[in-house]
């Protein structure tokens, strides 16, 4: 009844469109002309909305694209060319869309290609409620029909579609789809119309469903990811790609928020994240057949699970399985590199890297054994393809430059000897050569440290400050015994590391104390980030400075304010003195010193502006703000404590407030806590900030 009267109701506001129209033309013989020219003017063609498609969880999921790709794909596809050929890059680039393949594949790792869909009809899923598109081509059979039934204001439409099933038109509002019953005989009786029928609807714009406007074109930083132990890099046993796809978007998110100004100014785009996956590389070395054949078959998926993710930081201290990843690492982030320079030839912006767990200690040692020789920074953009210079350890002749004994390389030369050789020479075979005992003593002590303490090719911390003979190198080298390092193509403006246990591997490897004037021979910042229940992370400033004891650097709340427990500690004492001070006070005022913060540090765009107005006087009011507990670096003051060079100067450990429900529980979080870095706006907005400083450029609202 319901559609016989939206019906009747159609008919009627035809009617009266007929009526109101100027006379009919001569030619027009009866009225039902006038009706359908008039109908027909109430149809437009449906806008389409291009979709890819995605396996998660077994199972197909089908995603828009964001609003600027479908319009390029839509306009690559109504161009007229020959679509066959036609690539469109699309996700600010991380994708290509074959068009007429209708296929989406990941232009800087490996990822199984997506189907892509042309989509303008739409039926709803069994399970999720989501909503699933028509093929392009029975697409094309709804629309005509609903095209026809508009016109002819006919409707009660039923089409099959290929699958056997029935879409019924009754109106424009409702339009189902019902399934081939269960259980129906080959002999190809017909569907019918039985079960819950299934909602159908036209146009991306009536179905539930977020679709992003899309990113910035310009990007004005790369960052380079490197993941740690395992395939999986958070709880949801995600892949590194996924975890950095969460970073970027809440990058994009912080720059509309916490850069709205600089973006307005159009002084900056977008700061793009890639990642660097080392583990497939490595465990498709043969090494999982090897260790399948001597794994117990007891408790087999734990065993599994163990073989897949924690025998990579064994794999990291075995000289043979070492080198196979730092080389992995290097040239995967070198080849990505250079295929970014291919498809962004105006980029411009610097570059930086960012390691997790295991990733961080990595590059740590590839940057540690980096050689500064790279020259102009612009002429390695524009020639990208060097080849990789395999370690920087010093020749037999800068060795005896060293130790002022160049005069007699020209006889280890004549005699064949290389470092090696020297290294087994005792003091007769020396003396044999003519060398007098005083350069003889000094060359079998300088060979037999380096030789017993590191390992002949092993790459030491040298010491910047350090150009006399003396002080060359610090007391115990920090890379890996026999590991020839790989080398960058490009100078990182920043080190990231994320619940990094480097503290603990360079403890381990017996160095006690990193020289206070070392710095990376490439790269000026290092910034080392954790949350403080991550049983993983460890702390690099004590190692500068051992003498002292003293606290990391707390990472502002992206909301521009301590995390609201944290302030619980200090505002319940003001809190008490003010309720004592004034029994019968307002309520309001008592909130008032409750709220009352140390100068927030990075402010939040979303807060009301009243609100702003009296948290900032009654912050300058407080007298009693403890200032080792607000953020000195984000106020940019000189730090009371020199730590060292290695991060130009700033202090280096930053630790994540925690939130208030895992304060309640330590050990429940601790292992979500080394695995929180993707989705933490904290960690992410301290990224950006950094990275943006290095151009110029600050947040919206820099402390007072």
């Amino acid at each position: 009844e319901r559609a016989q009267r939206e019906m009747s109701s159609v008919e009627s506001q035809q009617e009266q469109l007929s009526q109101s129209d100027p006379s009919p033309s001569p030619n027009s013989c009866s009225s039902f002309e006038l009706i359908d020219m008039d109908a027909a003017s109430l149809y437009e063609p449906v806008s389409p909305h291009w979709f890819y498609c995605k396996i998660i969880d077994s199972k197909e999921t089908w995603i828009p694209f964001n609003s600027q790709d479908s319009q390029q794909l839509e306009e690559a596809y109504g161009s007229g060319k020959d679509c066959n050929g036609r690539v469109v890059p699309t996700d600010g680039g991380r994708y290509d869309v074959h068009l007429g393949e209708r296929m989406r594949y990941a232009v800087y790792w490996d990822e199984l290609a997506s189907e892509v869909r042309r989509c303008t009809w739409f039926y709803k899923g069994d399970k999720d409620n989501k909503y699933v598109p028509y093929s392009e081509s029975f697409s094309q059979v709804l629309e005509e029909t609903y095209m026809l039934a508009v016109t002819l204001d006919e409707w009660k439409k039923k089409l099959e579609s290929p699958n056997r099933e029935i879409i019924i038109l009754h109106n424009p509002k409702l339009m189902v789809h019902y399934q081939p019953v269960a259980g129906s005989d080959e002999w190809g009786s017909t569907p019918t119309e039985q079960g819950r029928p299934r909602t159908v609807k036209r146009g991306v714009e009536n179905i539930s469903v977020d679709i992003h406007c899309g990113e910035p074109l310009q990007i004005d930083h790369l960052v380079f990811v490197v993941h740690g132990i395992g395939p999986a890099c958070d709880l949801r046993f995600r892949s590194i790609v996924q975890c950095v796809n969460d970073f970027r978007s809440v990058s994009l998110n912080l720059l509309q928020t916490h850069f709205k100004k600089a973006q307005e100014n159009q002084q900056i785009g977008r700061v793009e994240f890639l990642p660097v996956n080392w583990h497939s590389p490595l465990h498709s070395t043969g090494v999982d057949v090897d260790l399948q054949r001597i794994t117990l078959p007891s408790i087999n998926r734990l065993r599994h699970f163990t073989n897949d993710t924690i025998l990579d930081v064994f794999f990291y201290n075995s000289p043979t399985y070492c080198q196979t990843i730092v080389d992995t690492v290097a040239s995967e982030m070198n080849r990505i590199y250079t295929l970014f320079l291919q498809r962004n030839p105006d980029f411009k912006g610097g570059v930086s890297i960012a390691g997790h767990s295991l990733g961080s200690l990595i590059l740590f040692d590839i940057l540690t054994n980096q050689k500064d020789s790279l020259g102009d920074i612009d002429s390695e953009k524009a020639s990208p393809n060097i080849d990789m210079d395999q370690g920087d350890t010093p020749t037999l002749e800068e060795d005896l430059k060293k130790l002022q004994l160049s005069e007699f390389f020209s006889i280890f030369e004549k005699e064949r000897v290389d470092k090696e050789a020297l290294a087994l020479c005792t003091d007769k075979d020396l003396q044999e050569m003519g060398i007098p005992l005083g350069p003889r003593k000094k060359i079998l002590n300088y060979f037999s440290v380096r030789k017993t303490s590191m390992g002949m090719n092993r790459p030491t911390l040298q010491s910047v400050s350090g150009r006399s003979t003396n002080h060359t190198f610090l007391d115990v080298g920090i890379g890996q015994v026999f590991v020839k390092y790989p080398r960058l193509i490009y100078k990182p403006e920043i080190f990231f590391a994320f619940g990094s246990p480097i503290g603990m591997f360079l403890t381990v490897r017996g160095l006690k104390r990193i020289d206070p004037n070392y710095r990376f021979p490439t790269c000026k910042g290092f910034f080392n980030i954790y949350h403080p229940f991550d049983p993983v992370a460890y702390r690099i400033e004590p190692m500068v400075v051992p003498g002292v004891e003293f606290e990391p650097m707390l990472i502002p709340h992206h909301k521009g304010r301590k995390r609201m427990h944290l302030e619980l500690r200090e505002g319940l004492t003001r809190m008490s003195m003010d309720l004592k001070n004034n029994l019968l006070g307002s309520l309001r005022m008592a909130w008032k010193s409750f709220t009352r913060a140390p100068h927030p540090a990075l402010q939040a765009s979303e807060t009301a502006e009243e609100t702003e107005a009296e948290l900032e006087s009654s912050s300058e009011k407080a007298s009693d703000v403890n200032t080792e507990e607000t953020s000195d670096a984000v106020k940019e003051e000189v730090p009371p404590i020199n730590v060292g060079m290695l991060n130009g100067g700033q202090r280096i450990d930053y630790v994540l407030q925690e939130k208030p429900i895992e304060s309640f529980n330590e050990y429940l979080f601790a292992l979500q806590s080394h695995l929180c870095y993707w989705e933490s706006e904290d960690t992410v907005l301290l990224v950006l900030k950094e990275i943006y400083q290095t151009q110029g450029i600050s947040l919206d609202q820099p402390l007072q």
